[in-house]
């Protein structure tokens, strides 16, 4: 595959992957959008840039196709591979599992050997916990969306975000 940025996501309502469009359209003909509901998780070694996007679903749970392919997900070869998050989630309905699933999927790839980028600050949000988190508890462990309650800031975060990750995809 060359050179292409894949967007490996999963989406139930659509939002995941409005997020997903958004971010191939910003980043242009080298971004690949990869929905797991149609094509699994073949070939996504394969991009020399991963970007992961996945909504919180219920009470901190995985979206249904992620936890279709999690096992899977684990046995990946992602060592080394440059690898970014964005999750979903809504931080007034379901403030106390915010973005949990995102905070999920960055251990699994952590622990594979991802090199993951990306941290995105916590100002801004108002939630009660989040597995999402760093250490320190300042940041995301990805970029954070909210359509539920943020949707107008949607389109500015992963403008800032993008901006920031812009040395992975001059690789």
């Amino acid at each position: 595959m060359g050179k292409q940025i894949g967007i490996i996501y999963g989406s139930t309502t659509g939002n995941t992957e409005r997020a997903a469009e958004l971010i191939a359209e910003r980043l242009g003909s080298r971004a690949v959008l990869h929905n797991i509901a149609d094509q699994g998780l073949d070939g996504i070694a394969d991009y020399c840039v991963c970007i992961f996007g996945i909504p919180t679903w219920d009470y901190g749970e995985l979206q249904e196709d992620w936890e279709e392919f999690w096992e899977e997900l684990k046995c990946q070869n992602l060592k080394g591979t440059p690898c970014a998050l964005f999750g979903l989630g809504d931080q007034i309905g379901y403030g106390e599992w915010f973005l949990d699933a995102m905070g999920l999927l960055h251990d699994v790839l952590r622990d594979g050997g991802a090199k993951i980028y990306g941290q995105w600050p916590v100002d801004g949000y108002v939630f009660e916990a989040s597995k999402a988190l760093t250490d320190d508890g300042c940041f995301f462990v990805g970029l954070a969306l909210d359509d539920d309650v943020q949707q107008g800031e949607t389109q500015e975060r992963v403008d800032r975000w993008l901006l920031q990750l812009q040395p992975l995809f001059e690789l």
